[in-house]
């Protein structure tokens, strides 16, 4: 609140004159209130001082009930109802916090929060209270410890704060910024600009941030962005208060006149649906205060500063009869609360007394208040001394009450392992000043410590999901630390080592022994790998959205497609998913719904990534459905057999759409049903802790058809009523997605107690008995049914809760049966008629198989902070145009570890560190339900003219020409290729002890431009591609002196280049590749990663693998051309025209020196010359200045006539 205007009589109440109050009663207090209070010699109450008997409450009229000193003489500044538990917190100007227990207002806590500056508002959290004063911030426990103290700058003149979700908070105040605190990591995340400065009130809708500014105005603030979306200018003077509900926003506040300021009775009224004000609201009273009490209907209560308070409506009239009278003790009211249920109001005064206003007897808080603990009574004061230094004094003086219950200190063996703390490292002075004698190494102190003392860094409890019951992180090493024995090593975080030469001497192969291409995990976002493998994977997926193409310039339908033609055309090699990844964080939707994570909470595993995962699946269905929805559907989207769908709808929606009847049943009788559509389903778990036996299939139908009371309009009744949300399916997916939303503990513990009783109903089925829950591999057996088969073995069966397969039928009364499905169900199926009807009649029955594909799983690992795995049954098409052969088996993707393993493994959750995630299920034979064939969409016409997103471009400025249609490219065609880059984030490296550069992050490069010359022809050497890629994201550096970009080439609002999109030069370069071109560079493979493109190995002829030999250094473009070609390139900068040409005619050259290929001693010995050369002169191209021509060298090969 702004204290402008205010009556004089505030500047008394200075916080220098408390500390000297004598222990006298003032003249302006009630003596009633002062009763058996006992004053310290500062004049501070020590006990609540309750009034009186409590006079009789009207039910729904506000009469005071209680009042209370919170400390004698000292000006209550602010008051807040706790929003967690039945308590009231008053805040002081001297800087003292006090919080009063219940309706009867007793004492529950008080404590000091700042020394000298006042507290100016109090909000509370679940586990503690944050309290701001002028320049701090401070988090205490409700007992009065101290969680964290945040210091703001001194120059900073805080007001008002606003919690905007559990973890972030906005403060305010007289600076021209608003900041913004991480309350996790307890740091400053961002600091908003503010055009109008003193922010002295905050609230916050579901549409708007509302700033309240001391110059009268209010401004709305977008959510996101923070930017200002609208202003109203709501008072001349300033702004005393304001409040928002629904579609209104109410203020009070102060006007100019000759005199100064003065108290406008007038308040204003905001409609929020048009922006406009409303007819302004004239009360009784001179309001200071005012907030809504939306109790029946939307009334304000106006409060003024002499304890005066009107309630009216905001859009109505203000009637006099509607005021009451706070008899506040000291002259003015300071603060003043609601409390979140609306039956309490708290006002706080100017002698330090607080007065509680109820409209009920026993009112509350709030409408579910948790439990307040209370201190226990001390019990030392009845207990005999004991004397520690008497060693035969017997310990049972002091009596031990008899319980059954585990005993504290009788803590289990795995909680009481010993682990011990590594030593912290050396400091670095005292190992450059160390001298060694020997063994023994001698350094003077740096005295940067404290003798003797040794600071340990502990590591901070992650209060997320991720952590529950792991093993504690011991310290010793790799080693010795219990809970990586626990992860499997193929379910470990997977990361690449680089090298100088990057990531050419990487083996993948060792992760990787299949023919399918694994996914690179350094690129920021990769998190979703494993869900792009189960997209892959899943055969019409992949087929159809190959087939897809539009003009959006980000669409992941279109980026997913070209990624799935590498996951194509990769034999065993790992791919990256860098521009389908690109075109994700430009997606408003992604980042609203908290999907791209920073560099360093994916590094250190913040966040629960199985909610990530699981949010991610969500959108990405829905996205690829919203891209993929067309007028018209080509042909190759067609299903097998008849059309499609209609109009409008996707391939997307086909596959994975669920159509729904959604039921709600008033009270009243009145019924509503409306269709809807979903793409996946969330598993909802039955509350029940007696240890029952549920099937899987029994909680999927749970969760399919859901039923819950919940409150929602009744047209019938005109009002919300308590109605029956029931859900009923209409036709079922051809693919059916699950989220397990095993986000807690309580899941957790559902998933192992039906995966426990699972086991031993398992055993008993196949005639064992179960005498020791533990099993080790020694007691592997191998159980034989009735019939003599060969059964699942002990291990396989264990932890295992999920069906293989699944039977649904739709019934006649609409309804939907579920059902795990066993191959001897499957058997006694074609042998006996059931209910069911025979699998191969489902279509006829209304009976549908779903076999299970995939799973994705999170895996608990606090060294690494977790990570996501897939387990994928691939297929027999994938098997067949990868290795040849026709099968069926399940693998584990684990970003590039791609692994077989047995079917069991894919259902196995250990929740210790296996958490499932997501499940995919498939119709059965789903593939012939599609056409499955590929048609690639990208056509010819890709290589003509197009316009450039440069405003400033001019035809003089144009540096190729591009194809004609009688030029266009043939298979075997050669094509000089050539592209420069930027960085747009650097490389992460640290320096070993020996002063070794290890490289933990490469940098992250982008394509920026992209130059194809023709290989032949008359126009041999003229480019017909030079593209400059705009982008949006942030350069780091533009690398001007090795790509020649400078900054505002890649700006369409500056740049003067053919500026175009990175989708439309990348399908230029699909065309070309597709139709079956060579391309000639130097360095192609860098390129073609960067760009994100697979080419295959024939069609690359790279210069820099034809002019090396085995076991040497590559060889600069730069001096390959000096030396074969005669030429001086890249002189100051690189252009990439001019390193297209030189390359194809270095292989010209090459083909001239190699009798194309047929001469390879000859062409040796040419090497042979070019190293030692190149050994001579360093490497280096010589200035002109010396500049000697390698023609005239003896070193030269006299063979050649060049």
């Amino acid at each position: 609140m702004n204290f402008e205007g205010l009556d004089p009589g505030l500047a008394e109440f200075s916080p220098a004159m408390h500390s000297t109050l004598d222990p006298v009663l003032d003249a302006h207090l009630n003596p009633n209130l002062l009763q058996n209070v006992e004053l310290d010699p500062e004049g501070v109450a020590l006990e609540a001082l309750p009034v009186q008997e409590s006079v009789h409450i009207m039910e729904g009229v506000y009469s005071e009930l209680h009042s209370v000193v919170a400390e004698v003489g000292v000006p209550v500044s602010v008051s807040h109802f706790d929003l967690h538990e039945e308590m009231l917190w008053v805040g002081s100007h001297g800087g003292h916090a006090t919080s009063f227990f219940g309706p009867a207002l007793e004492r529950y806590s008080s404590f000091q929060v700042n020394g000298s500056d006042d507290i100016r508002q109090i909000q509370s959290l679940e586990n503690g209270i944050l309290f701001l004063t002028k320049n701090n911030l401070k988090y205490m426990a409700r007992g009065g410890l101290i969680i964290f103290d945040y210091l703001l700058d001194e120059c900073e003149d805080m007001h008002s704060l606003l919690l905007t979700d559990s973890s972030t908070l906005l403060i305010g105040g007289l600076q021209s910024h608003i900041l913004e605190i991480d309350l996790n990591t307890v740091q400053e995340t961002q600091k908003y600009a503010v055009e109008t400065p003193g922010v002295a009130i905050m609230r916050q809708t579901n549409r708007f941030f509302f700033c309240g500014h001391t110059s009268g105005k209010v401004s709305l603030r977008d959510l996101r962005s923070f930017k200002v979306e609208h202003e109203f200018d709501a008072f001349s003077g300033s702004l005393s208060d304001f409040d928002v509900h629904g579609n209104l926003l109410a203020a009070c506040g102060f006007s100019s006149r000759l005199t100064g300021l003065a108290c406008d009775r007038f308040l204003k009224v905001y409609d929020l649906r048009m922006m406009r004000a409303i007819t302004p609201l004239q009360v009784h009273v001179d309001p200071a205060f005012l907030r809504f009490i939306p109790t029946y209907t939307s009334r304000l209560a106006i409060i003024s500063q002499s304890g005066q308070c009107q309630f009216c409506e905001p859009t109505g009239l203000a009637n006099p009869a509607d005021i009451f009278h706070v008899n506040p003790v000291g002259p003015l009211l300071m603060t003043f609360d609601v409390s979140a249920s609306k039956q309490a109001l708290a006002f706080g005064d100017s002698e330090g007394c607080v007065h509680l206003w109820t409209d009920s007897p026993e009112p509350t808080f709030n409408p579910y208040s948790r439990e307040t603990e209370f201190a226990l009574p001390c019990l030392v004061d009845s207990l005999p001394p004991l004397d520690w230094s008497q060693d035969l004094l017997p310990l049972s003086l002091i009596p031990v009450p008899l319980t059954t219950d585990t005993l504290l200190s009788d803590w289990p063996a795995a909680n009481s392992a010993p682990a011990p703390r590594r030593a912290p490292p050396v400091d670095a002075e005292i190992l450059r000043t160390m001298k060694k004698v020997g063994f023994i190494g001698y350094a003077p102190n740096p005295r940067t410590r404290l003798r003797n003392q040794i600071p340990y860094r502990l590591k901070e409890s992650d209060s997320e999901f991720d952590n529950f019951s792991q093993v504690t992180e011991s310290p010793i090493g790799r080693e010795e630390e219990p809970h990586l024995h626990m992860v499997s090593k193929k379910y470990r975080k997977v990361t690449i080592k680089y090298s100088k030469l990057g990531l050419e001497d990487f083996d993948f192969k060792h992760y990787n022994k299949t023919l399918f291409a694994g996914l690179e995990p350094h690129i920021p976002n990769a998190y979703c790998n494993c869900m792009i493998q189960v997209l892959y994977f899943l055969e019409p997926v992949r087929c159809l959205i190959q087939n897809h193409l539009c003009q959006k310039e980000f669409c992941l339908a279109c980026e997913l497609g070209f990624l799935f033609h590498m996951l194509d055309l990769s034999r065993g090699d790992p791919c990256q998913g860098s521009n389908f990844l690109r075109a994700f964080r430009t997606i408003p939707e992604a980042s609203a719904l908290g999907l791209i994570l920073a560099d360093s909470d994916e590094a250190s595993g913040k966040g629960s990534l199985a909610r990530l995962i699981q949010r991610w699946n969500r959108f990405i269905l829905t996205q690829l459905h919203q891209d993929m929805q067309e007028p018209e559907v080509p042909q190759a989207y067609r299903a097998v057999g008849g059309s499609f769908c209609s109009s409008g709808a996707s391939v997307i929606g086909q596959l994975f759409s669920c159509e729904m009847e959604n039921c709600s049943l008033c009270r009243c009788g009145s019924e509503t049903v409306r269709a809807s559509s979903t793409l996946l389903f969330t598993l909802s778990y039955p509350e029940d802790k007696t240890g029952k036996n549920y099937d899987f299939a029994q909680v999927l139908k749970r969760s399919i058809c859901l039923e819950q009371n919940t409150q929602a309009w009744c047209d019938n009744c005109e009002k919300y009523q308590p109605t029956i949300q029931t859900r009923n399916i209409r036709h079922l997916p051809d693919i059916l997605v699950i989220n397990c939303e095993v986000n807690s503990s309580k899941e957790a513990d559902f998933w192992r107690l039906q995966a426990e009783v699972a086991f031993k109903i398992a055993v008993k089925k196949f005639g064992g008995e179960i005498k020791n829950k533990e099993f080790t591999l020694a007691d592997r057996k191998e159980p034989r049914s009735p019939e003599g088969s060969l059964c699942p073995s002990m291990e396989e069966l264990k932890n295992v809760w999920l069906p293989f397969s699944l039977r649904m039928m739709m019934t006649k009364s609409r309804g939907l049966d579920v059902c795990s499905w066993t191959d001897e169900d499957e058997l006694s199926s074609l042998g006996t008629p059931s209910q069911w009807g025979p699998a191969r009649a489902e279509e006829e029955h209304g009976v549908y198989v779903y076999d299970l594909m995939a799973t994705v799983v999170h895996i608990l690992d606090s060294r690494t902070g977790g990570s996501l795995v897939a387990h994928i049954k691939v297929g027999e098409t994938y098997h067949q145009r990868k290795e040849g052969v026709t099968h069926q088996q399940w693998y584990l993707f684990n970003d590039f570890l791609i692994e077989p393993i047995d079917k069991y493994e894919a259902v196995q959750f250990d929740m210790n560190w296996k958490v499932p995630a997501i499940l995919y299920y498939v119709k059965r034979n789903l593939n012939s339900r599609y056409n499955l064939n590929i048609k690639n969409p990208i056509e010819a016409n890709v290589l003509l003219a197009e316009a450039s997103l440069a405003r400033k471009q001019r035809k003089t400025h144009t540096t190729f020409i591009p194809l004609m249609l009688n030029e266009m490219p043939q298979v075997g065609d050669l094509v000089g290729l050539d592209a420069e880059f930027v960085t747009l984030n650097e490389e992460e490296a640290e320096l070993r002890s020996d002063g070794t550069k290890s490289t933990i992050k490469p940098s992250q490069m982008s394509v920026a431009r992209i130059t194809c010359v023709r290989g032949q022809g008359p126009n041999e050497g003229i480019p017909f591609i030079d593209d400059y890629i705009s982008t949006q994201e942030q350069v780091v550096d533009y690398l001007t002196q090795y790509s020649g970009i400078k900054p505002g080439d890649l700006d369409a609002k500056i740049s003067s280049k053919h500026l175009t999109t990175l989708k439309s030069t990348y399908l230029k370069l699909r065309f070309l590749i597709d139709i079956g071109v060579k391309f000639v560079g130097h360095g192609l493979q860098k390129d073609f990663r960067v760009i994100n493109l697979m080419v295959p190995k024939d069609q690359v002829l790279d210069t820099v693998y034809l002019f090396h030999m085995p076991r040497k250094r590559m060889i600069s473009l730069r001096f390959l051309a000096w030396y074969f070609l005669d030429l001086k390139i890249q002189g100051e900068t690189h252009d990439s025209i001019e390193d297209a040409r030189t390359a194809l005619q270095l292989y010209r050259k090459y083909l001239e020196l190699s009798k194309n290929g047929t001469e390879p001693e000859s062409f040796h010995k040419v090497l042979k010359g070019l190293y030692e050369k190149g050994r001579k002169m360093d490497w280096k191209v010589p200035e002109p200045e010396n500049q000697t021509s390698p023609k005239n060298t003896a070193v030269f090969p006299p063979v050649l006539a060049l």
